[in-house]
């Protein structure tokens, strides 16, 4: 699997957010992809050491909307830590 092919986005919300200060980043990922692949894509595209790995396969769901209902798809997700003193830019609004 290619190196962009394993990082889809990452995922920028309050809890991920909050997790940057001590320097744990989320992205969601590819679902074929391993924690081995990750932690190389990851030091790969933003040139930082990765201490660990943590996944996290969220299964189909669905959300009303309106008196509609849609699928949301299954996705996984990865939460990426870094080596102290590390820092990915794209998260710090550089």
């Amino acid at each position: 699997m290619h190196l962009y092919e394993v990082i889809k986005r990452p995922l920028v919300t309050e809890k991920s957010t909050t997790l940057q200060t001590i320097g744990k980043y989320a992205f969601e990922v590819n679902t074929e992809a391993n924690k081995k692949q990750i932690k190389d894509a990851v030091e790969k595209a933003f040139k930082v050491s990765v201490n660990t790995v943590n996944v996290i396969n969220l299964p189909a769901s669905t959300k009303r909307v309106g008196r509609r209902r849609v699928i949301l798809p299954a996705m996984k997700k990865a939460i990426v830590t870094l080596k102290a003193g590390d820092k990915i830019q794209l998260f710090e609004g550089v």
